[in-house]
């Protein structure tokens, strides 16, 4: 088996994400693997529990129900300078990973995910210093013309903080349109077969 890395610091992880199962789940691994986890559910409770308990890291959902948890991001660095953050997402998009790196978060993974992910995501950098201009590399190849307009519309909706009404106002498509093509997995980053 590999070496076990470990937390840095006694003080604890705040784990933010709606759904309940999975938190349990993420909970009980992280925990085993030397974190104390402390958990939300929402972004009141998230802000809360960070100006209490001062969190040394954070593994932050982007979608909590009707909220966007890139908007908790420089809350939390304001609350807590040095806290580490990694978002996590159903819905990967080059666009939202971006915004999230621009807002303060030091890793992005998309969903799911498992707990040796997240935890080298928390720990890598905690030994060393992280560049800040460590954005996700643009694809090399050019992607599929669906996958250009996935991106387009996480660039948008990441325009409007999450807010579908105003997202599908900005792009031309009905509201129901744009709930649907957001509501399917991304398609791939690249044709199988171009002849």
């Amino acid at each position: 088996m590999s070496e076990q890395a470990t937390p840095a610091s006694n003080r604890p992880l705040l784990l933010v994400d709606d759904d309940a199962t999975f938190v349990r789940v993420l909970t009980r691994a992280l925990t085993s693997r030397g974190f104390e986890v402390i958990s939300a559910t929402n972004l009141g409770d998230a802000r809360m529990l960070a100006r209490r308990q001062q969190p040394r890291y954070c593994v932050l959902d982007l979608k909590l129900g009707d909220e966007n948890g890139l908007r908790l991001i420089p809350e939390l660095h304001s609350l807590v300078p040095d806290m580490r953050i990694l978002l996590l997402t159903g819905y990967a998009s080059i666009a939202t990973a971006v915004e999230a790196i621009k807002r303060g978060a030091h890793d992005y993974l998309a969903k799911p995910v498992d707990a040796d992910a997240v935890v080298r995501a928390l720990l890598d950098g905690d030994n060393g210093e992280g560049d800040e201009e460590d954005l996700p590399d643009a694809p090399e190849a050019p992607l599929a013309l669906r996958r250009l307009e996935w991106e387009h519309i996480q660039r948008v909706l990441t325009e409007c903080s999450g807010n579908i009404s105003e997202t599908a106002r900005r792009l031309g498509m009905h509201r129901r349109t744009l709930q649907r093509k957001l509501g399917k997995h991304p398609v791939r980053e690249r044709p199988q077969d171009e002849h």
